[in-house]
């Protein structure tokens, strides 16, 4: 069924429709027009049967009314039962065979009647009776007014033939409408299919026509190039962050080449030896944390961070961190100070809040100045982890873009891979939170997680 064209499906199930359309208004119109004869044929039998009774009462001759305007030749007939199934008149065509039968005697005798006859005597054709009991002569007899079905017959027929003929006329011409409305539907999807094929990424910018229908096939063209949109836009920041992970890796790798190069070509002694290798063991362990940020990074991109979620006391939380730091604060000669509710706990994965912790105190640590503070702050339903500085704070121009990666300031805060505050933003966003940072008028900068 995939192999149909969508065209001639469509088509076909319009046929399929239409004819189902067609013979049921064909059969509602064949049985109304039968419903319509049957009630005429009473009303006419009603009031033949009244003008019948009259003239059998005043002891008139059916025989001899035979032709006349009551009783018309070859089309109706009429007779007059007596008691015990005798014939008592009867119009000419009809033999002296009654009717009726005994029942069927005996009901009319009761009132009103209408039966039908396979075969009429003398006639030879199907007819409708209507009996009546009537007096003739002072006596109770039954008169039986009938006409044939024939010109029901005809009629009926003469419509099942227009509609035999007309039927399928009209099933062929909305076919072939169909399929012509079809198409013209259909080629807008065609034209936007092989503008689709020429698509590529080489060619940014480019977009499917859209019909200015108003309809399904418009939404869905807008549909599509807001899609082609959101790809080009996520092509454009993998295609920015290979290029920019490419740059960062490149310094420690040449940085870490010239120092294996200095010590197997040009180390004279064995101190030179040593600081060279010392050096290269820094650029390693720079690329090693470098490559570890990306991954990470790029996990958080494809939704697949891995997390270990557990509720974790915010002071033990922040002790952990101030104890990882705390020598280079010392060292530094700045203080170093956790603050947090003894009895606030926090829902998260402990390694990486302490990751994202501790990528703030280090920025802290080494664009900042004065005491930092690391603090829990309850906030609703959330959990908020400031670390603030008393330095000069983050570049103006810098604020707007402190989260994403590979963005450096031109001075001060933000130096560096520029991927720190990324990693903070990504951690954020994987505990369902956010990452926010501000200069404090007073206090200098302040960047906190909300989780």
């Amino acid at each position: 069924m995939e192999r149909i064209p969508i065209r001639v499906r469509v088509v076909a199930a319009f046929a399929i429709a239409m004819t189902a359309v067609l013979a049921a208004t064909g059969f509602y119109l064949y049985s109304s027009l039968g419903a319509d004869l049957s009630r005429a044929l009473d009303g006419e039998l009603r009031l033949r049967a009244k003008d019948l009774s009259a003239l059998v009462g005043g002891s008139g001759s059916l025989r001899a009314e035979s032709g006349g305007q009551l009783i018309e030749r070859g089309e109706s007939f009429a007779q007059v039962i007596g008691p015990g199934g005798r014939v008592l008149d009867a119009t000419r065509p009809l033999q002296n065979k009654a009717l009726l039968g005994p029942g069927e005697l005996r009901a009319a005798r009761q009132g009103l009647q209408f039966l039908e006859l396979p075969t009429v005597p003398g006639l030879g054709e199907p007819a409708r009776l209507l009996a009546t009991p009537v007096e003739r002569q002072g006596r109770r007899a039954v008169l039986v007014v009938g006409a044939t079905l024939e010109n029901r017959a005809e009629a009926l027929a003469s419509l099942r033939t227009k509609l035999l003929l007309a039927g399928p006329v009209a099933l062929l011409l909305a076919i072939g409408l169909g399929y012509v409305l079809a198409g013209s539907g259909l080629r807008a999807v065609e034209t936007m299919r092989r503008r689709a094929a020429q698509i590529s990424a080489e060619r940014p910018g480019e977009r499917l026509p859209v019909p200015p229908s108003g309809d399904e096939l418009q939404r869905l063209g807008e549909t599509l190039n807001q899609m082609l949109g959101r790809l080009e836009a996520a092509l454009e920041r993998e295609r920015g962050f290979l290029a920019e992970a490419g740059h960062e890796l490149r310094a420690p790798l040449a940085a870490l080449r010239a120092e294996l190069d200095f010590a197997l070509h040009h180390a004279d002694s064995e101190a030179e030896l040593r600081a060279a290798l010392g050096e290269a063991g820094e650029e390693t362990d720079r690329l090693v944390q470098l490559s570890a940020d990306l991954l990470l990074i790029a996990s958080s991109d494809q939704g697949q961070l891995s997390m270990r979620t557990e509720l974790i006391p915010a002071g033990e939380l922040l002790e952990s961190v101030r104890n990882r730091f705390a020598w280079r604060a010392a060292e530094a000669g700045r203080e170093l100070r956790v603050r947090a509710p003894a009895d606030l706990l926090i829902e998260g994965d402990r390694l990486r809040l302490e990751q994202a912790l501790g990528n703030l105190v280090e920025n802290a640590l080494r664009h900042g100045e004065g005491e930092v503070l690391v603090e829990a702050r309850q906030d609703g339903a959330t959990v908020q982890l400031h670390v603030s500085d008393e330095g000069s704070g983050f570049p103006a121009e810098f604020l707007p873009r402190a989260f994403q990666r590979f963005s450096v300031g031109r001075e001060g805060r933000g130096a560096g891979a520029g991927l720190g505050l990324s990693i903070v933003d990504a951690i954020a966003r994987a505990h369902r939170g956010r990452a926010i940072a501000r200069n404090d008028p007073v206090h200098g900068a302040d960047v906190w997680i909300e989780v």
